[in-house]
């Protein structure tokens, strides 16, 4: 195993699944021309874009970049994910981390010239 694991996952493989079957319900419906089962396949799709999304919030999924030994194992839940993973678009997207960034707390104030009265 590596130190970066991404996507090895129960997130991932789960969302790899689902979008498995969905493009092959898709091309099974370009092959026979049946216009409800590419829609129907892309929606499966879709779904396994949000599955694995929720995976992920939920601690199922593991953040980018270099893990410690501990969570390289498939089965081991990220209990992180509640408070946000830095530089994660899942999380960001969730709404979650953001208050660690220094520039969304910080407000500028400056002076505003008003011209004198003649």
């Amino acid at each position: 195993m590596s130190l970066y694991e991404e996507g090895h996952t129960i997130a991932g493989w789960t969302g790899v699944a689902i979008a498995t079957v969905g493009t092959t319900v898709a091309g099974v419906g370009v092959c026979t021309s049946s216009m409800p089962a590419v829609v129907g396949g892309l929606v499966i799709v879709a779904v396994s874009a949000l599955v694995t999304w929720a995976l992920h919030l939920t601690g199922w999924g593991k953040p980018p970049g270099i893990r410690p030994r501990g969570q390289w194992g498939l089965r081991v839940r990220d209990e992180q994910a509640r408070h946000g993973h830095p530089g994660c678009l899942g999380c960001r997207l969730a709404g979650r981390g953001r208050a660690t960034a220094a520039v969304v707390s910080e407000v500028r104030a400056e002076p505003v010239l008003v011209p004198a009265a003649e």
